[in-house]
Formats: structure tokens, sequence, C-alpha cells
């Protein structure tokens, strides 16, 4: 019998890739006063992996590489554009330090530093009323 480690190692890059991809994007954009950066970092490590998945001679090498290159290509859009957009709109903190993140407190009135996700959950739906007091509004 003969093992095969495809599934294991698509299952392990998949987890492995959104776990740090999700807590990095979060970190690094609230850090980071020039994004473009590490999303260009992610951009360029995104298609060396790519690369690398169409090259390796081994399905689970190429698997593996393929899953995390493509988490990166995404998390370089998360880093870039959609991130950002969060916080514009409310959904996501904005760090008051972060020189951008204060241009886009002071530009944006739903931009808030309160993360939404630090609360106890309770079962039902926040009102608009709730959702004001929660981040800090009258």
């Amino acid at each position: 019998m003969e093992y095969n480690f495809i599934g294991l190692a698509s299952a392990a890059a998949t987890f492995l890739g959104v776990w740090l991809g999700h807590v990095s994007v979060r970190k690094i954009e609230r850090e980071v006063e020039h994004v473009w950066i590490p999303a260009t970092i992610a951009l360029a490590l995104g298609i060396t992996l790519e690369f690398a998945s169409l090259q390796a001679e081994s399905l689970v090498v190429a698997a593996f590489c393929g899953i995390l290159g493509i988490t990166l290509l995404w998390d370089a859009l998360e880093l870039g554009v959609r991130q950002p957009r969060r916080i514009i709109k409310g959904h996501a903190p904005a760090n008051p330090k972060n020189p951008r993140h204060a241009r886009m407190l002071a530009a944006y009135p739903e931009a808030t530093t309160v993360d939404l996700l630090e609360r106890d959950p309770r079962g039902v739906p926040y009102s608009e009323e709730e959702l004001f007091v929660l981040k800090g509004k009258k």
C-alpha cells in the first residue's frame, strides 16, 4: 500500500496560509505606514511559489507551493486594497499611532479605533444604536 500525501499537504498549506495570512494582514496593515512594501513582498513571494509549483516534480510539493502561492497573492490584494477599505468603513479598527490610519480617522467619520471583534457574543444582532455606543459615538 502506497500513501498519498497530496491531501495532507494541501490541508496543511491551506490551514497555514489562511491562518498566517489573516493574522499577518491584520497586524501588518495596522502597524506599517507604507503598506505597499509588504504587499509587494507578498506579491513577489506568491508569484515565486506559483512558478515553483509549476516546476516541482513532486505533486505534494507542487500542491503545497501552489496553495501557499495563491494565498500570498490574495494577501497582497488584502493588504493593498481590501483591508484599508475595511478600516475606512469602520469594519476593522484603525491604529491612531499609525500616520496613515490617523489620516483615515480624520477623513472618514465611519473609521474607528474600536475592534468590534473584541466583544462578548450574545446570539442576536446589535442594533444601530448599540453599534454607535460600541464605537464610542453618540
